[in-house]
């Protein structure tokens, strides 16, 4: 599938441009360019004996989940102090989506049935919402086709006419 970010992406003469709109580096040609350093520590991983390939808790990596909810809430939240928030490993954005979805619509899918997406979005992204049980989907817009960039105050005016 190709996004309105493929097109500027491939248009930009720039020599050393960096299309990021996938989560993936690609080459000229658009297939997945992979990072020396992540061929050499693969590389490393594989010929390491001493590593315990036991499947992971289902929740993921305990340091890996904690690791990154200090990241995103910083050391001194409150929330992580009182054990009131936490996190799970997804493989993915995509996966994440997907127990993010799932997660919302089992504990507030009879109180909030409307899911709010970027317009533009990844396509599998409103899947993934009614999926999950959404019905209720509603774009709001952040990106400005004219000036090839994000317009903020679009995407709080949408937001905030949206949500009040």
């Amino acid at each position: 599938m190709r996004t309105i970010f493929d097109y500027h992406f491939r248009a930009d003469t720039h020599p050393k441009k960096v299309n990021l709109g996938v989560g993936a580096y690609r080459t000229d040609e658009g297939v997945p360019w992979v990072l020396p350093v992540v061929s050499k520590i693969e590389k490393e991983l594989a010929n390491d004996a001493s590593l315990n390939h036991e499947y992971l808790p289902i929740n993921g990596l305990p340091e890996f989940c904690d690791a990154a909810a200090k990241l995103a809430l910083g050391d001194d939240s409150t929330a992580l102090k009182e054990g009131r928030a936490g996190g799970v490993q997804a493989l993915s954005g995509t996966g994440a989506l997907r127990l993010s979805a799932e997660f919302l619509f089992r504990y507030f899918g009879g109180e909030a049935t409307t899911i709010f997406y970027s317009k533009p979005t990844w396509g599998n992204h409103l899947d993934i919402y009614k999926a999950a049980g959404f019905t209720k989907l509603e774009p709001y817009t952040y990106w400005d086709n004219e000036t090839k960039a994000a317009n903020i105050e679009k995407f709080i005016s949408g937001l905030c006419f949206t949500v009040f």
